[in-house]
């Protein structure tokens, strides 16, 4: 496990974070606290490490390569149950960003009119709520393997492709496409809600220091607050952190990405419930991936998800 230990500052204690991806305004609310230094004013030296594919967070965590990493909240309740002592200190987005996407030109208007339809579907992970939608509406689809790019939807390679609200699907309106073209498929809107990015640690990290995780945490929450309130400010930062990761840079996609993470972080309905993991969104994501086979047992919510404003009060 990384050391955690006291800084060169006064009072402040070393640790580690690694978001899943590359730098990108997925992540903003984590560069503005860092940048502004609102971990430090927290008591942390955080240092920041560089996602992407040859930097797996949930092998990072799991090899104790990192104190804290962000992970979608499915990935995460099967390591759980698999085993793995990780737990979820802080969920972040609050609704889902995974969604189909199909041209009205197709005749697809509704969840019926997918019926039969070739669909795009990226892998495993990402296919739990696809599946889960398909079923509920009693659907029957050729399933295409999808890379992470939309040229197969836009050369009617699929009827149906599968796309991130904050990145996917703005690429393809900057491919030509109008919004009143498409049909939008949000799984939140279908009672398919799989929160995604979430905050993890190991559970001996936790346990070793408690006030660290939650002050990481409360920091992160501030940064998100922030970068809300200043968000060219935030895409300044942002911007700063994909050019030092050598990550092509375009201001036009990362303001769409920025605005749409607010959307999913401060829905109307979760609007002051910024980390927070819902009983019932932990179940129904829990229940289907039984349903689906991918784990054998649910592991129990209160383990799993730690509340730190309940462990301040204690």
């Amino acid at each position: 496990m990384p050391s955690i230990v006291y800084g060169e500052g006064p009072h402040l204690k070393k640790a580690t974070f690694l978001p899943q991806w590359k730098p990108q305004a997925q992540f903003a609310g984590f560069y503005v606290a860092q940048e502004k230094g609102f971990y430090k004013r927290h008591g942390i030296d955080l240092t920041l490490l560089q996602g992407g594919p040859a930097s797996p967070s949930s092998a990072f965590l799991g090899e104790g390569k990192a104190d804290f990493v962000t992970m979608w909240l499915a990935n995460a309740i099967r390591m759980r149950a698999s085993g793995h002592g990780i737990i979820n200190i802080g969920q972040i987005m609050q609704r889902s960003a995974l969604m189909l996407v199909a041209k009205k030109s197709k005749g697809i208007h509704r969840p019926e009119d997918i019926n039969g339809k070739k669909v795009g579907l990226w892998g495993e992970d990402f296919q739990i709520q696809p599946r889960a939608f398909f079923k509920k509406y009693d659907l029957h689809v050729k399933v295409i393997p999808q890379s992470f790019c939309v040229n197969l939807f836009l050369r009617d390679g699929v009827e149906v492709a599968s796309a991130m609200w904050y990145n996917e699907y703005h690429t393809l309106l900057n491919a030509g496409l109008n919004p009143d073209e498409l049909t939008p498929f949000f799984f939140h809107d279908h009672g398919l809600n799989f929160p995604e990015d979430g905050i993890y640690a190991l559970e001996k990290t936790f346990n070793k220091d408690p006030a660290l995780s939650c002050a990481f945490v409360k920091a992160t929450i501030e940064g998100w607050s922030h970068a809300f309130v200043y968000p060219d400010e935030a895409l300044d930062m942002v911007l700063k952190y994909m050019a030092q990761a050598k990550v092509p840079v375009n201001r036009v996609h990362q303001k769409w990405m920025l605005n749409r993470m607010k959307d999913l972080i401060s829905p109307p309905d979760h609007r002051d419930r910024i980390g927070m993991l819902e009983p019932s969104d932990y179940q129904r994501v829990a229940d289907e991936l039984k349903e689906s086979g991918l784990i054998g047992g649910i592991p129990d919510y209160r383990s799993f998800f730690i509340r730190c404003e309940e462990r301040a009060e204690k």
